[in-house]
């Protein structure tokens, strides 16, 4: 066997309880649980509560990250008046767009971060440019002032999920590792819709936007202030020699009952391995490449979707059906927000990959509905409703796999070495996806009209179905040792 074969993750050990009854039944205990060696113990599972407080810690990153992409929304209007580059729609597509850059080069480097500093310093260090970006936007006289504090803000929004979905991975057990991992989607759909709701004054009050950046240092705050509190991962605990503080952690996260084993099972990997320098090159060209092209082609296909079109032009759709732009972005958060509460109930039950091939093909359909919308096989009235029928059920059934689900899927498919490296380069690719086809969409709309765009992401989605059927591995109260082996090249 190789080397990497030998690795044995630590919550191997998990028991895979049923999940018929929701969370309660994570307590039972479900029968003899078999160690390594063979010898049954009767100790059930691990509770799941003692590794939900520093979860939802580490999802604040999450939140932050879903406020900074909607807080422009309702205030770009009065920022732009305010700072005198009212009509300049280059100036007002670069406040949007600048966070896209910074978040490029923080996803770029979190991997060495949460590495080289460990994932609980890491989601810290990635709260510091959010209160330094949000405060420079806060008082900004100018368009630069506010696009450098743009650009900090976007650094944070960079660093923060990758690590997050780490952290998440590498000290939640098994069997509700994808529920878990569903928190960071609905934590984004949170801040998008807070701030929308802490924006709604901002075109009658001269000057409020600049409370609506104020109000994401609070949280950001928090982030750092409670990450000091919360674990940090054994995974890098052990891969950096400290095993001592990995029982110690472990024992917070599990319980007194589980440690032992746990700590034999995580003593069996190779330490010497991990060490190992890592190479960027191992995942172009290493037996890494493989997941890699898995994870980006998932981000690129996620981009490619269509969702972004829904984000950019629901208000203008609602308006044309008479209901008002406030209304239009509160149906798109709430639908965002129901399909990820769907997610985190079917993530564990049905797994990530029917939750993916589900997603995907409910926008195949919604990009039908869009399709006809936009030919003259409906009457206009109709066609208005087909769109927003078709918007609502693009974003819900983003909402239930295609977003929240790439980024667990990778933090599960990469092995200890390398994966936050990894995870990052994927990551970056994501960005690199999400702004150029932020950069190319309008124009694409302009010049070859919304039926022929729509039929486009709609080819995307059907193409995402196919790609997921043939290549994606099926996750699912699998331990991450289980997950890597069965990912090991044939010999």
């Amino acid at each position: 066997m190789s080397m990497r074969g030998r690795h044995l993750d630590a919550y191997s050990m998990y028991k895979r309880g049923t999940r018929e009854h929701g969370f309660d039944a994570f307590d039972k205990e479900q029968g003899p649980e078999r160690s390594l060696n063979g010898v049954g113990k009767d100790i059930g599972v691990p509770s799941w509560k003692r590794s939900l407080r520093h979860v939802l810690v580490a999802t604040l990153s999450s939140f932050l990250y879903g406020y900074h992409l909607g807080v422009v929304n309702e205030t770009l209007e009065s920022i732009s008046r305010d700072l005198g580059f009212h009509g300049n729609t280059m100036a007002e597509g670069l406040v949007v767009s600048t966070c896209l850059g910074g978040a490029f080069v923080g996803s770029l480097f979190s991997g060495l971060i949460a590495d080289g500093v460990g994932r609980r310093r890491a989601l810290q260090l990635c709260a510091l440019p959010m209160i330094i970006g949000a405060s420079m936007s806060a008082t900004a006289k100018s368009l630069w002032a506010m696009l450098l504090g743009r650009l900090f803000v976007g650094t944070g929004m960079g660093i923060g999920p990758a690590v997050a979905a780490l952290y998440v991975t590498e000290v939640s057990p098994a069997y509700v590792r994808g529920t878990y991992g569903s928190f960071t989607q609905i934590a984004t759909g949170l801040g998008l819709m807070g701030s929308l709701f802490i924006g709604f004054p901002a075109k009658a009050i001269e000057g409020w936007w600049r409370i609506c950046f104020w109000a994401s240092v609070a949280p950001a705050a928090i982030l750092a202030l409670f990450m000091e509190f919360s674990v940090e991962s054994p995974h890098w605990l052990f891969k950096r020699g400290r095993a001592a503080d990995a029982e110690a952690e472990f024992e917070k996260l599990l319980g007194g009952p589980y440690v032992k084993s746990a700590m034999a099972e995580l003593s069996k990997s190779d330490r010497g391995d991990e060490a190992d320098t890592f190479k960027f090159s191992e995942l172009l060209y290493g037996h890494h490449r493989k997941v890699v092209f898995i994870g980006s082609t998932l981000f690129a296909l996620q981009q490619l979707s269509g969702i972004n079109a829904v984000f950019y032009f629901s208000s203008t759709v609602f308006e044309t059906a008479g209901v008002p732009s406030e209304s239009a972005n509160m149906c798109v958060g709430i639908a965002n927000l129901l399909g990820s509460f769907v997610a985190m109930i079917l993530m564990d039950r049905l797994g990530r990959k029917v939750l993916l091939i589900g997603s995907f093909s409910g926008m195949v359909v919604a990009m039908f509905l869009q399709i006809t919308s936009a030919t003259s096989l409906v009457s206009r009235s109709s066609g208005v409703y087909l769109s927003v029928g078709g918007m609502l059920l693009s974003v819900l059934a983003f909402a239930i796999g295609a977003g929240p689900v790439p980024s667990i899927l990778l933090s599960e498919m990469f092995p200890g070495r390398v994966r936050a490296n990894a995870v990052s380069v994927c990551m970056a690719f994501h960005w690199i996806v999400n702004f150029f086809v932020g950069l190319l969409f309008l124009r694409l709309l302009e010049q070859i009209g919304p039926l022929v765009l729509n039929s486009i992401f709609g080819a995307f989605c059907l193409l995402a179905v196919l790609f997921i059927k043939k290549n994606v591995l099926e996750t699912k109260g699998k331990s991450l040792q289980e997950i890597e082996i069965a990912l090991l090249p044939s010999e």
